[in-house]
């Protein structure tokens, strides 16, 4: 039982870091994961490292240097480019297409970070052109991407439904992605409503002249790269092909046809995140081994009942994902409680739990000290005052610890239909 609560320590210890510092807290879990298992449990290296998920990291790292290829060789801003164009002007259409645009490109593979990384800089420069506020385009944007950052194919839903699969949740992936469109559909278009953007469909077309800023060609590496990316969706969808395994073929195409730049692509992947993600893993799958997991699944048990769990757990998970990783950190840290919730409480759907933590953890990330709130941030043109936006993400973030938290228990109660 000692070891059990030392482990427990270990994880609140590193999930702490990650909250107040800048260390990346896999590193510092593998660490504790060594001290704990090796030193002072008397296990082996082998029987520590067991717990290091090597397909999550064969697909994370196929799945990243794919997109890192596309973006870097041009094919995703090409597609945004015309994307943009489809809107015609229309002032009030604008926000709402840069959310599903945001959508579909982080869906696809890149996630919320590789989404908004790419799609930032042109909203905020179309939204200065055409007066939108850039409140209004970031909550559309960022909302946008974190809505697809739980698809099968993306690097967060990698991380997500591997960890239910081995909670014994498997084929999970597309009802998890769902909820988790609602849940920012929900609030994204609340917010827009909320804020002002019903108002923008008066002006009509005064945004004629970001609809025609000139778009560059597309080459025919732009058509490889487009073409890959649609046969990995119809593998992984269609034939049940392993998505990180295909996306290395179709990156290891690109580079033989000198389509994209291989070693820019890897310089650019996400390799702390990978780091911090499998890191945790070893740990939890250690606090597994020594009895940890009931521990920490008991501190959550204590401040829930039956009706509030939902509630409950999508306000915590958001409380520390305002601070942390959500991917790195807060979904492999307690996606594996849901089992012992489910069991300590009775009468629960565990995927109404699981789902009110990934949509609960997420819906916060649009502040600025979570990286797609950074993003858009970072986005905004240059000499424009960025204070003003700094300080309404900030607020919005906080704020969506509680209305997550209100959203996650109407849609994830046992008399709603999402689950």
């Amino acid at each position: 039982m000692d070891l059990a609560w030392i482990s427990v320590g270990a994880l609140i210890i590193a999930v702490t870091l990650s909250m107040v510092t800048t260390i990346n807290v896999g590193v510092v879990c593998l660490a504790f994961a060594w001290i704990v298992g090796v030193l002072l449990g008397g296990m082996s290296t082998g029987d520590v490292l067991e717990g290091f998920p090597t397909q999550l990291f064969v697909t994370l790292a196929g799945v990243t240097l794919l997109f890192s290829m596309a973006r870097g060789n041009g094919t995703l801003e090409r597609v945004t480019e015309r994307a943009v164009r489809l809107c015609r002007g229309h002032t009030g259409i604008l926000p709402i297409m840069f959310f599903f645009l945001a959508l579909g490109l982080s869906t696809i593979g890149p996630g919320s970070i590789g989404a908004t990384a790419l799609l930032a800089p042109p909203a905020m420069a179309v939204a200065q052109r055409t007066g939108i506020s850039f409140f209004i385009m970031a909550v559309m944007i960022g909302n946008g991407a974190l809505a697809g950052s739980l698809s099968p194919f993306s690097p967060t839903g990698v991380v997500a439904n591997s960890v239910m699969v081995r909670m014994g949740f498997p084929d999970l992936e597309w009802i998890t992605f769902r909820n988790n469109i609602l849940g920012h559909t929900l609030v994204a278009f609340g917010g827009y409503a909320a804020l002002g953007g019903l108002r923008l469909f008066g002006r009509g077309r005064a945004g004629q002249a970001a609809a025609e800023q000139p778009v560059q060609p597309l080459e025919p590496r732009h058509y490889l790269t487009l073409t890959l990316i649609a046969l990995l969706l119809v593998g992984v969808i269609g034939f049940e092909l392993e998505v990180g395994m295909t996306a290395l073929t179709a990156a290891t195409i690109l580079t033989f046809a000198r389509a994209a730049d291989e070693k820019e692509a890897i310089r650019g992947m996400p390799w702390g995140v990978m780091l911090m993600v499998t890191g945790v893993t070893v740990l939890i799958t250690l606090m597994e081994k020594t009895q940890g997991l009931n521990l920490f699944t008991d501190l959550l048990v204590r401040l829930s009942t039956t009706e509030s769990v939902t509630a409950v757990v999508a306000f915590v998970t958001g409380v520390v994902s305002v601070y942390s990783s959500t991917s790195g950190v807060v979904l492999p840290a307690f996606l594996p409680t849901v089992p012992g919730l489910v069991e300590r409480l009775g009468g629960l759907d565990p995927i109404a739990v699981a789902s009110a933590m990934n949509v609960g953890s997420h819906l916060v990330d649009l502040s600025p000290l979570s990286t797609t709130g950074a993003l858009c941030l970072a986005g905004i043109p240059a000499g424009v005052d960025s204070q003003g936006l700094f300080n309404k993400l900030l607020a919005w973030g906080l704020s969506m610890t509680v209305v997550g938290a209100v959203v996650c228990w109407l849609m994830f109660s046992r008399t709603t239909w999402f689950v």
